[in-house]
C-alpha cells in the first residue's frame, strides 16, 4: 500500500478571518501559523503547501503580557556600519501595528522558500474592515 499525497488541484483552500481584538499575541499567532501550515487538515504533509488563507483584523488591538509594552525590542540592521535599528513594542505599535501581528506569525512558519509561501497567504489588518468579502472567509474563534 503507498501513500496518497495531495496533488496540486486536490487541495482545497479555505479563508479564515481572526478578530485579534483583545487575544493574546502569541495564541493569535500559533493559531494563525497552524492554520497557514495547514496541520488542522487531515491531508496535512510537511513538504507541500497545504494551508489555508488568513485574514487578521483589529491587529492594532492586539494584548501582550507582562511588560512585554516596554521591555520587548524589535531589532532591524540596515546594512550600514552602526545602522541597527532597535525599537520598543509600544512605539512600533504606534507606527505601525500590523506589524507585531507579521512577525509573530513568520517567526513560527518554516524558514525555507515554502515557509514564505505560507506567509503569502496572510492578510493583517489594523482596522475591522477587510477587503475579501468575495472570498467569503469564515469567522474564527480563537480562545
Amino acid at each position: 500500500m503507498s501513500t496518497e499525497f495531495p496533488s496540486k488541484n486536490g487541495i482545497t483552500r479555505q479563508w479564515h478571518v481572526i478578530d485579534a481584538q483583545d487575544l493574546v499575541l502569541g495564541k493569535l499567532a500559533s493559531k494563525a501559523a497552524m492554520l497557514l501550515m495547514g496541520k488542522t487538515k487531515p491531508s496535512y504533509t510537511p513538504f507541500l503547501d497545504t494551508g489555508d488563507h488568513v485574514i487578521v483584523i483589529n491587529a492594532d488591538k492586539v494584548r501582550v503580557t507582562g511588560r512585554k509594552e516596554e521591555d520587548k525590542l524589535y531589532r532591524h540592521f540596515t546594512g550600514y556600519p552602526g545602522g541597527l535599528v532597535e525599537k520598543s513594542l509600544k512605539r512600533v505599535r504606534a507606527e505601525r501595528p500590523i506589524r507585531l501581528v507579521e512577525d509573530a506569525i513568520f517567526g513560527m512558519l518554516p524558514k525555507t522558500k515554502l515557509g514564505k509561501q505560507m506567509y503569502r497567504k496572510l492578510k493583517v489588518y489594523a482596522g475591522d474592515k477587510h477587503p475579501h468579502a468575495a472570498q467569503k472567509p469564515a469567522a474564527l474563534a480563537v480562545k
